[in-house]
């Protein structure tokens, strides 16, 4: 389990956003130049460096693999690379440093961290499924909550980004949780193009398969201060979601779900879906989609996600590589825009969720009841709703009680257009039901 450092270099300059990006587009290219035929994996490997999160790498024997993810990390100085190639009779040592004799005396478990993969910012994992459960078990802390968690021990990793490779799958409680933690996906087919073919063979001719070190590297420091950014913990940068981008996200993924998992009943047979576990988003993964949706736009050079963004998480829910999925993923996406294109579907969706976000201001001060509704119209509502407002303040009664009317009467006039607005007015009618009666 050999630790390397790369060079360090020191870069004081101003941090420039647009700079620092076309670093990284640059970095992007040069490993794409040498690792031939992988620009989708490559733009992958960029994107989980961006977030800080991992990578899983799937294909036969010799297909790259490893250049791929030393060449990617050959891009950055100033952080610890960590190796391993696994087998089943590692022991958590092998990847968390040997034990502490006079500790293990007293009976505790403790692990002496230099130059282990918790005292490294990235890590290459060959054939992750040939350990055994155990370690992959030790592992899950450090992957997702980047501390080591053994024993007595609770100490934090310096882990930032691991890319895993395997030859092949094998699915249990305790890998499936692994997977979990392998935010990107792909899988390397073989393409025997002779074209192609000949473009890698005459990569290997001028460098023998080898990682290149590169005529211009990225700071680490860099890639923390970008990750800080798509992460929202930088108090210079804000990478914006707007609520219906946010909405219309989890709409895709939820078809998405529901699609991978009817193309499971439809190409296995009934007895083979009963023992496959079927497809699932978790809502580790849902809610880390926001950092990938910001990576992405900080890749495009904006500070705000837009609705296009979303088609390109193909990169964390489908595998890449994997054709049929990602066909999947792109129908749900196309599906789900057409229909609210039709009949300003997407307009209606906008106008509800500022109609939410009123009924979250109304229900964390209740006594805002108590005063006509017309004064949060300097909140971020959509005008829509107070223009009808204006045109609809009739009646008699204290104030309080006109406002439960409106909210009621707001919502029994609203028209869905499709059965998504239709579902989103059906959960706003509750909120309102919940709010009035208290």
């Amino acid at each position: 389990m050999p630790s390397t450092r790369a060079a360090n270099g020191a870069d004081h300059a101003v941090f420039s956003l647009e700079q620092s990006v076309a670093g990284m587009h640059a970095a992007a290219d040069f490993v794409a130049d040498r690792v031939i035929n992988r620009e989708a994996i490559i733009h992958q490997a960029f994107l989980a460096l961006l977030t800080g999160e991992h990578l899983l790498l799937q294909s036969r024997t010799g297909a790259g693999k490893t250049l791929l993810a030393e060449q990617v990390f050959a891009m950055f100085n100033g952080a610890n690379i960590f190796k391993v190639q696994a087998s089943k009779e590692q022991q958590p040592d092998t990847y968390f440093g040997g034990l502490d004799v006079a500790m293990l005396k007293e009976g505790k478990v403790f692990h002496n961290t230099e130059g282990s993969i918790v005292d490294c910012e990235f890590a290459f994992i060959d054939e992750i499924f040939d350990a055994n459960d155990f370690t992959l078990r030790a592992l899950l802390s450090v992957l997702n909550e980047r501390a080591l968690v053994r024993g007595v021990q609770n100490q934090p990793a310096k882990t930032h980004t691991v890319i895993a490779a395997t030859n092949y799958l094998r699915v249990n409680e305790v890998t499936e949780a692994i997977l979990d933690r392998f935010m990107f996906k792909a899988v390397i087919l073989p393409d025997k193009n002779p074209f192609l073919q000949y473009r890698i063979s005459r990569r290997y001719l001028k460098h023998g398969g080898e990682k290149v070190t590169p005529p211009k590297v990225i700071p680490f420091a860099t890639l923390q201060r970008l990750n800080r950014i798509v992460t929202g913990r930088d108090e210079q940068y804000a990478v914006g979601i707007s609520d219906d981008v946010l909405y219309f996200m989890n709409l895709v993924v939820r078809h998405y779900e529901y699609a991978r998992n009817r193309m499971l009943r439809e190409t296995h047979d009934r007895r083979a879906v009963r023992e496959m576990p079927e497809y699932y988003v978790s809502p580790r993964s849902q809610a880390k989609a926001l950092d990938v949706l910001r990576a992405i736009a900080v890749w495009n050079g904006r500070t705000a996600v837009e609705r296009d963004d979303v088609k390109a998480l193909t990169s964390i829910f489908a595998t890449v590589g994997v054709e049929e999925e990602v066909q999947t993923f792109n129908k749900s996406y196309t599906t789900l825009v057409n229909t609210l294109s039709v009949s300003n579907g997407f307009e209606q969706l906008k106008v509800l969720l500022s109609f939410a976000s009123m009924l979250s201001e109304l229900k964390a001060d209740p006594r805002l009841l108590g005063h006509p509704l017309t004064e949060l119209e300097h909140t971020p509502i959509r005008r829509t709703f107070f223009d009808w407002l204006k045109d609809s303040l009739s009646g008699g009664g204290s104030v309080e009680d006109q406002n439960r009317r409106i909210l009621r009467q707001f919502l029994q006039e609203f028209i869905p257009v499709c059965e998504e607005i239709r579902e989103l007015k059906a959960q706003l009618e509750q909120e309102v039901v919940i709010l009035t009666r208290s």
